[in-house]
């Protein structure tokens, strides 16, 4: 018997769940909380590394609350000129960008690989 939850519990939405939720910092100006919920430690320091690339933003951390609870806080200030919400768009598409060409490469290395 074990404290931990059901294994399809670490990756599936509830009906009322959200996959991501934000609440505005009220101490720090041009700074927004995203929650994204059932995400850990992957994406959270992929999409902390791929803001501080942007010279827009000052300041991109995130944290898992607890071990057993599958969500990530990803704390995001910006400078006045954009938002929060502005670079993680331009963050996340970057990735996209970034990953289809890293799949291009790795199917031309194993194509070339497989032919004699």
């Amino acid at each position: 018997m074990s404290n931990a939850p059901n294994a399809f519990e670490c990756f599936r939405l509830e009906e009322d769940e959200k996959k991501i939720t934000f609440e505005k910092c009220t101490k720090v100006p041009n700074a927004v909380i995203f929650t994204i919920n059932k995400e850990d430690h992957t994406l959270g320091n992929v999409l902390k590394h791929q803001l501080l690339k942007d010279p827009q933003v000052l300041f991109a951390g995130y944290r898992n609350p607890h071990p057993l609870d599958h969500k990530i806080l990803l704390r995001v200030q910006t400078t006045p000129e954009t938002t929060p919400f502005d670079v993680l768009n331009g963050a996340i598409t970057d990735l996209f960008s970034e990953l289809s060409l890293f799949e291009e490469r790795f199917n031309e290395a194993v194509r070339d690989r497989r032919t004699p």
